[in-house]
């Protein structure tokens, strides 16, 4: 008769087959050298081999490179300060405004027009993502161009 605290240190009664089904092989990956492209069908299931031999997933996408990531960082810091742009110029627009359109209607675009650069950043940014770079290049630059804030430009800090 043996305690409780000794039958956890045997190994009688049991078995020596395994509980477990082995794992199915994986399923081997096609992949490509570096610079190829994969055309056809299914091509998007096709890996790239990188420099220490490993496939890399298709499904993964490659990090940002740096000329991108300080591209993102000074555009994003203009349209904060476009932000900023709208914010001070309409205010200081406000009084003049009153002339020409009542006041719930001024509010309501002088705060779309703060948040346009929010927004334009953020959906340049979402619907790009499986562009091409050039692609987010054009949509962020473009915004830059359009999204100016002219009333800050025109009369600056001062009322008009």
């Amino acid at each position: 008769m043996t305690s409780d605290a000794d039958d956890a240190l045997t190994w009688e009664g049991d078995d020596d087959r395994p509980t477990q089904k082995p794992a199915p092989e994986p399923e081997k990956k096609a992949a490509l050298p570096r610079g190829w492209k994969a055309v056809g069908r299914r091509s998007e299931t096709v890996g790239r081999i990188e420099e220490d031999g490993t496939v890399s997933d298709p499904a993964e996408r490659p990090p940002l490179s740096t000329p991108m990531l300080l591209l993102i960082g000074i555009v994003g810091g203009i349209y904060l300060l476009y932000t900023v742009g709208w914010i001070v110029g309409g205010l200081t627009l406000h009084g003049s405004a009153m002339f020409l359109i009542p006041d719930v209607m001024y509010q309501i675009a002088l705060w779309a027009a703060v948040l346009a650069p929010v927004l334009w950043f953020g959906a340049v940014w979402i619907l790009t993502r499986s562009s091409a770079s050039w692609v987010r290049v054009a949509g962020l630059l473009g915004g830059v161009l359009l999204l100016v804030p002219w009333p800050f430009v025109m009369t600056g800090a001062v009322g008009a």
